[in-house]
């Protein structure tokens, strides 16, 4: 696969400025960005994160960024649909469970590909109650990542991580670094050592190294 990078030249996205409310630093950095994307005649982009998935394909065009945009787990099944990659079955019966990211799942209708991808190392997948259109969030949309949570009986990302682990899978996948960061957190408090939490391209490296 033929790919660059921008290196020191690569902003953020600008989503969670907007999410935040900021909307002049979003269009400062989505122009910023656009002018870059634009001198390099960059057509394609393939990114990890579900959140500058949504942002790059659905609001960049309305600033004069047309991009054809792919989510990583869609990227990795185009590979496979067109024989380049052939993926091992190491992990063949291990249980696992997939949390669906807000901006991959209900905003932009990806389903399916994180889950061929899952089944397709010979994982057994065990949906949570709430998954894919019905699916619950992580806790950390909306830039609430980055402030401290407002009072209340449960932080979202401990009602989610619960949800994971009644499902009694020793594996919880993602494919979004926000939705693992909030999982990952959720496991440490309440089942330290005993899940772990991995976006799907790490798995299927480890698949590859066993």
């Amino acid at each position: 696969v033929q790919f660059g990078v921008l290196g020191i030249e690569e902003s953020a996205s600008g989503d969670i400025a907007k999410r935040a409310g900021n909307e002049f630093l979003f269009q400062m950095q989505a122009l910023t960005n656009i002018e870059v994307l634009n001198d390099y005649n960059i057509n394609r982009i393939v990114t990890t994160c579900p959140h500058d998935y949504n942002t790059l394909k659905n609001e960049y065009c309305e600033l004069g960024g047309v991009y054809n945009v792919m989510h990583h787990t869609e990227f990795i099944c185009e590979l496979i649909n067109s024989n380049r990659l052939t993926l091992s079955n190491n992990l063949k019966g291990q249980k696992i469970t997939f949390h669906d990211p807000c901006y991959l799942g209900r905003s932009n209708n990806i389903f399916n590909a994180p889950r061929n991808l899952l089944l397709k190392l010979g994982l057994e997948l065990i949906e949570m109650k709430r998954s894919k259109r019905t699916s619950f969030c992580c806790g950390a949309g909306g830039a609430q990542m980055f402030k401290e949570p407002e009072k209340g009986n449960q932080d979202i990302n401990i009602n989610r991580t619960k949800e994971a682990l009644s499902t009694n899978a020793k594996l919880i996948a993602t494919g979004c670094p926000f939705c693992n960061t909030m999982m990952t957190d959720g496991v440490k408090m309440l089942a330290e050592g005993k899940v772990d939490v991995f976006d799907i391209a790490e798995l299927i490296v480890k698949s590859e190294r066993l």
